[in-house]
């Protein structure tokens, strides 16, 4: 794969045995260990512009999240494998990699997970940074000024029939996904030289089940948020760093507000020239950030 997305050499791919479930790792570089946690659409390669330009400064790892990329598949719909469950599982890989302390970069599903894990793991956590940062109050957000539009395939991904009508052939996933990958984006191109990759990831036997899942797993504590009502959580006080897409469509740059509800020591940063995805659309200056927060 060209430029950005090429494999860095060394880059090591392996299955690791977590809780119940396996999952997908793939891990590049000897220095500092810094976990990847990736969203939806997407999977471990979505780092992979970022494990390019850092593998001579960092251990990077990349799990594919339960369900996604070539981590292990449930046979059927789930709606318990939300945030929390990520958490335990991703705590458990580290456990497994023996691991002490780590950086933890978020971004989207990973943001939730990555918090999960601060909460309920919080020695497995040194420092965090977040490329764009979803937090409970967003919820209230998500209906305000017309913004319910946005967020359709929230609900659309929990039908029974979503799973089997996108992944009815390949140009029905092509199209869906096309759709989020580049209305999401403030550089339209920036999965351009990977599409087809991505495509080929969805449309393997439960990948689009297992982003849904996430969904189903969230729908109560998103229509409670939404009603006002979110989920009491404690702060995180691990060192944070935000770093917004000012472009994002669907998780507005100026949500950016409520994150000193949720975090106690977090600096906010935006980036001019990227959307949703900071760190394909930006890499150059998503390699930055990372390095300034995690150098030391």
């Amino acid at each position: 794969m060209p430029g950005d997305f090429a494999l860095p050499p060394g880059l090591r791919r392996r299955d690791v045995m977590v809780r119940d479930t396996v999952l997908h790792v793939a891990e590049v570089g000897d220095g500092p260990t810094v976990l990847l946690l990736h969203g939806w659409p997407e999977f471990w390669m979505t780092w992979l512009p970022l494990m390019n330009r850092l593998h001579g400064e960092f251990r990077l790892v990349a799990p594919d999240l339960r369900g996604f990329g070539d981590s292990a598949k449930s046979p059927a719909p789930r709606s318990d494998v939300g945030a929390n469950s990520h958490a335990d599982d991703i705590a458990a890989l580290l456990e497994a990699l023996g691991t002490g302390p780590v950086g933890v970069v978020g971004h989207d599903v990973g943001a939730y997970v990555a918090q999960g894990l601060a909460r309920r793991h919080p020695q497995r956590v040194e420092k965090l940074l977040f490329f764009n940062c979803p937090t409970p109050s967003v919820g209230s957000a998500w209906v305000r000024e017309g913004h319910v539009n946005e967020i359709w395939y929230q609900s659309f991904q929990q039908l029974p029939l979503a799973e089997q009508l996108i992944g009815s052939s390949r140009e029905a996933c092509a199209l869906y996904l096309g759709h989020f990958l580049t209305h999401w984006c403030h550089r339209k191109d920036a999965f351009a030289p990977v599409f087809d990759r991505w495509v080929e990831n969805f449309l393997k036997p439960g990948n689009l089940r297992g982003g849904f899942d996430w969904y189903r797993s969230q729908n109560a504590a998103r229509v409670a948020a939404i009603d006002g009502h979110p989920t009491p959580s404690v702060s995180i006080h691990q060192p944070t760093r935000v770093h917004w897409g000012r472009h994002d469509p669907v998780l507005k740059a100026e949500w950016s507000a409520f994150l000193s509800y949720y975090f106690d020591d977090v600096e906010v940063t935006y980036c001019e020239n990227a959307g949703h995805f900071v760190h394909v659309e930006a890499p150059d200056e998503a390699a930055e950030v990372f390095a300034e927060v995690f150098a030391d």
